[in-house]
């Protein structure tokens, strides 16, 4: 049998990510694991310049990880325990490595995360974290590219499969 503790879900806030959430709601639900959400967000100093010498980048960096913070507990809702959530805003030069290092820090049995699926070019240009985490990641990893198909019976039509029985 499969034992799944923790459940990752890495999201940048997208629609996608959000689907990515439900999902890893439902594992983590389902397996009475622990669900993980992770943001990352880029390290301020990294797009400063010569221009930017009077900024205090600790206040600014300060300021991004805080506005992230609210956006996530948002996105989670409250806490009701089911099931038990644990919300992380991280700072890092490359998503990519900071979902891989927060899923083998904590364990992760699975990692959860929404791909925009934006074709060769996109890639090309933009690149893809979804793919780098597949990549380097320590643990299986589930992606979504948009709600197209869901696995969850919708409330009135489980009433009528379970009544048919």
């Amino acid at each position: 049998m499969i034992k799944i503790e923790n459940v990752l879900v890495a999201t940048d806030f997208s629609d996608t990510s959000e689907s990515a959430l439900e999902y890893g709601r439902a594992l983590a639900r389902n397996f009475g694991a622990r669900l993980h959400v992770l943001h990352v967000v880029e390290n301020s100093l990294l797009w400063s310049g010569v221009e930017s010498v009077a900024y205090d980048f600790a206040l600014v960096q300060e300021e991004i990880e805080e506005g992230a913070r609210k956006k996530l507990t948002a996105l989670v809702g409250p806490d009701n325990g089911q099931p038990p959530t644990t919300t992380v805003v991280k700072a890092g030069t490359s998503a990519a490595f900071v979902i891989a290092d927060y899923a083998k820090k904590t364990g992760t049995d699975l990692i959860l995360m929404g791909t925009h699926g934006r074709g060769m070019m996109g890639h090309l240009f933009m690149g893809s974290v979804a793919e780098r985490v597949v990549r380097i990641a320590p643990c299986p990893v589930l992606t979504l590219r948009r709600p197209e198909h869901e696995f969850v019976l919708p409330d009135a039509l489980q009433a009528v499969t379970a009544t048919r029985r």
